[in-house]
Parts: C-alpha cells; structure tokens; sequence
C-alpha cells in the first residue's frame, strides 16, 4: 500500500488537530511524521541532545496551542520549520543573554582556549564548524544550517524566513566566508 500524498496528508492531520475530539490523535500523527526531522533541524541550531529536545518540546507546544493561527498559505511542514526555527533563535538568545552574564562575572571563554593538533577526529572537526557557526549573526546562521545541512533550496528557505533569494544567496555566501575564516584562524 502506497503512502498517501504529502498534501493530502497534511490536509488531513489539521483536520484532526483543529477537531476537539480528534486533536490529540492528530498530534500524535504529527509528531510521528515531523518530530524527527525537526528534532535534526534544531539540534543543529542548538548544538545539544538535552537543549534540542527541550526547543523541540516549545516548539510542538505552540503548533498544538496554535493550530488554528494555520492558514495553509504554505506547505504544513513549512509552517512547523518556521515556528521550530523561531524557537530555536529564541532559545539561543536567552542563552546568549547567559553567557554575557556569566563572561562579565568570570572573564573567561573557555571554548577559545580550544586549539587545533596536527590530527584532527571527525569530532573535533564537528566542534569546530559549530563553534564557528556559533559566531555568526541569527540570521546568517539560519540560512547556513538550511542550506548546508538541510538542503533546502534558497527558495524554500526564502517561504520558510519570509524574504526575498537574493538576501539568503548573500547571507549564505557572508557566512562561508565567516567560517572559511574562522576554521583557518583556529588551525594555523
């Protein structure tokens, strides 16, 4: 038996999720086809099993309280990748509030004293690239974490932040750079 269509599925999943009756097994639907994927999306973002599961549960919490805000002007998952984003940025400047505060009080960055060996593990590879997407600007990350690692084309990134190709092409190319840099900086 084949799946049904994406859309169709979609259409059917809010028709749970907007019946009182229904709306908990529509949930539960929704998490099994998108939570995973959003799960990747944010952790990503957030750099950490424990805060990725914490934006993830935010972000389904507000797709179950906002349900009906849904206007299907755009693709189910498209709507539920903006919200997942916005929580993610939301959680990093709180955590970015935190780390001034606690900077300010201890004077030290510990993940600067990091230097690189001559040999180097997938890992420390790993560490690297998210400290150097740490750096970047909200918005320049977004568009790094969909294009590289989603692979989402410029223009589902565009309907998913709401703004025009050219403005991610630069954002994206701005970020490359920024990490090109970085990366070199920390190994030499």
């Amino acid at each position: 038996m084949q799946a049904p269509e994406p859309m169709l599925q979609d259409e059917q999943l809010i028709v749970l999720l907007r019946t009182e009756h229904t709306r908990e097994q529509g949930f539960r639907l929704l998490m099994s086809c998108y939570q995973e994927r959003l799960y990747l999306h944010i952790r990503r973002m957030v750099d950490g099993h424990e805060d990725a599961n914490d934006v993830l549960q935010n972000c389904l919490l507000k797709v179950f309280r906002s349900i009906d805000s849904f206007k299907g002007q755009s693709a189910l998952y498209t709507w539920l990748y903006r919200i997942a984003t916005n929580e993610a940025l939301t959680y990093l400047k709180k955590r970015q509030r935190r780390a001034v505060q606690s900077l300010s009080t201890d004077g030290s960055d510990t993940s600067l004293q990091i230097r690189a060996d001559t040999w180097m593990d997938g890992e420390e590879i790993r560490e690297r690239l998210q400290q150097a997407m740490n750096r970047l600007p909200d918005r320049q990350r977004q568009v790094f974490v969909m294009r590289y690692y989603d692979e989402l084309s410029y223009q589902e990134i565009a309907d998913i932040l709401q703004t025009s190709v050219g403005g991610l092409k630069a954002s994206y190319h701005h970020a490359v750079k920024k990490i090109e840099s970085f990366l070199i900086n920390t190994m030499t």
